[in-house]
């Protein structure tokens, strides 16, 4: 379980990642990610309706956060972060943890300071 300091909640928070930062996708989810505003990392989910009913929502993002937990513990740098997931995280499951440690790799390495496309 992410413990409240490292979600974010507002919704300006969600936009500014979503907006500034810089996005890798993959069939069954899109991260989106910016350095931090906060010395914490702090990760935001996005699960709509088109992913599935409430259940299967529920599901998707009780994995997502199970998932994100174990790599924000490997991020050294305070990064703001936004996982969406996409109709496809309901029907492929399984896909879901690949998906997510290629995205998140993806956009820290162009978040890095070397990166030729990190963001200011």
């Amino acid at each position: 379980m992410l413990p409240r300091t490292a979600r974010l909640h507002e919704s300006a928070d969600f936009r500014r990642v979503t907006r500034s930062g810089v996005r890798a996708g993959r069939p069954t989810l899109v991260v989106h990610a910016t350095t931090g505003a906060v010395p914490q990392s702090r990760v935001g989910f996005v699960v709509s309706k088109a992913v599935g009913g409430a259940v299967v929502r529920n599901r998707v993002k009780r994995r997502l956060r199970h998932l994100v937990a174990a790599e924000l513990g490997a991020t050294t740098s305070p990064r703001d972060v936004v996982v969406r997931a996409l109709p496809g995280a309901a029907s492929a499951p399984a896909r879901l943890g690949d998906d997510l440690s290629s995205a998140w790799r993806q956009v820290m390495h162009r978040l890095s300071p070397g990166s030729t496309r990190a963001q200011p």
